[in-house]
């Protein structure tokens, strides 16, 4: 469960993060992203899952290799390969037609143009940019140090496409474009609550 009386959370670093991820930092008065773990592979920190024409889509952001061992801090990105050419068409096929796509597109195209070296730095600066879309005033902060464990609400590794909480669900709907085909899909990205609900996002979480 993700409910907590704690006012300090603990997160991965995430790309576009689910919507859950979002609900902790909406909720929690501090928010710290872990900065000193190990990169996990198949989670939430590289990749993120959007709702295309066809079903769930995941995004997954190419690293340069290195193993598994390496500081989160220290992963690059590999613009080798075009993602972000991919990854904006995906976006663009996704939600060209949501409700305010159009209001906040100019907002996030510019992350798909310029090329941050690092994973970690890039999830920051854009989910930072997606917050202040919201109008979320939350900032998350850096770990300065690794602890096995903390005292306060840990979700470093909690929030993962593997472990998704059923009782997710419990927040509710929203409109989603593609709903009609396939159903709701709950705890896709973020983007996918801000572009079909705009101002309403806030409200949501």
């Amino acid at each position: 469960m993700i409910d907590s009386g704690d006012d300090i959370s603990y997160l991965s670093t995430a790309y576009l993060p689910p919507v859950a991820y979002i609900k902790v930092i909406a909720g929690k008065s501090v928010t710290f992203i872990e900065k000193f773990e190990n990169y996990q592979k198949q989670s939430y920190r590289n990749r993120c899952y959007i709702y295309s024409a066809n079903g769930p889509l995941p995004l997954i952001i190419p690293i340069v290799r290195g193993g598994d061992s390496r500081s989160i801090s220290q992963v690059r990105i590999d613009y080798s390969k075009e993602w972000q050419k991919q990854h904006w068409r995906a976006i663009f096929s996704a939600y060209n037609t949501s409700p305010f796509f159009d209001y906040y597109k100019d907002d996030i195209y510019p992350f798909y143009c310029s090329r941050e070296p690092y994973l970690l730095d890039f999830n920051a600066s854009i989910l930072n940019a997606i917050l202040e879309l919201i109008g979320l005033d939350a900032r998350p902060e850096f770990t300065s140090l690794y602890r096995e464990t903390v005292g306060d609400l840990d979700l470093r590794d909690m929030i993962h496409p593997k472990r998704e909480d059923e009782s997710e669900n419990k927040y509710g709907q929203y409109h989603q474009v593609f709903a009609h085909k396939y159903g709701f899909l709950k705890n896709l990205s973020i983007i996918d609550l801000l572009f079909n609900e705009g101002p309403n996002a806030i409200t949501y979480l």
